[in-house]
């Protein structure tokens, strides 16, 4: 069976780690790689069965439209070996916003976890999710996040794991805990962004998908 190859490409971090997390649950495909294009956005890259890989892309597509991140999708039945160096990054470090912008989602070299490699990722997926949820604040500008940030630990029992930058102002701060406590620090921390800084989104993930994990900030 030929290993087909997606590609969605989302404005903003909240947008991403949504539609991957739909994605890697709704179809029997492997999440690769996610790459920052430098333009607020990041492609992330997905592999599998030609039908598994349009149904995940539609899935990713149409949750990260309705979180405002204006995705452009394509699903690629069968990627020339010629052009895989194109398509998968090596990892890179910008020095410009201090962290990665390629993330490998099974903490492999990109080019060491091959496309059309034998796997059960959706068994494997399903098998470890994690217990805890994950929320997500991304706004343009620090300040709001901040705030914003604060004003949710206050709100309730979660813990910041990690803070991502994409340029242009962008940057999402993670936290994590029980749904509940979760969902209310989310609740509670988008609100205090007016006024300070422009809200892109806010999200809860609840029981999120490995791969989601592997491409969180470390």
């Amino acid at each position: 069976m030929s290993t087909a190859i997606g590609l969605l490409e989302t404005i903003g971090l909240t947008p991403t780690m949504a539609a991957i997390d739909v994605m890697e649950k709704s179809a029997d495909v492997r999440v690769l790689q996610a790459e920052l294009n430098d333009f607020l956005g990041v492609c992330t890259k997905i592999a599998g069965p030609v039908d598994a890989v349009r149904t995940a892309i539609e899935v990713g597509h149409r949750t990260a439209d309705q979180m405002g991140g204006r995705p452009v999708s394509d699903v690629i039945p069968q990627l020339a070996k010629t052009a895989e160096r194109a398509v998968f990054a090596a990892p890179e470090f910008n020095p410009l916003i201090q962290q990665d912008v390629v993330f490998t989602a099974h903490g492999s070299h990109p080019r060491e976890s091959r496309p059309d490699q034998q796997t059960s990722p959706k068994e494997s997926t399903m098998s470890q999710e994690s217990p805890f949820a994950l929320g997500l604040i991304e706004t343009q500008g620090f300040t709001a996040v901040f705030e914003a940030i604060d004003t949710a630990c206050k709100a309730a029992n979660v813990e910041v794991i990690g803070k991502e930058k994409l340029g242009g102002g962008y940057v999402t701060v993670i936290i994590k805990g029980d749904l509940s406590a979760v969902t209310a620090a989310i609740a509670a921390g988008k609100v205090k962004v007016e006024g300070l800084g422009k809200l892109i989104a806010a999200h809860v993930i609840a029981r999120p998908s490995q791969s989601v994990l592997n491409l969180l900030p470390k």
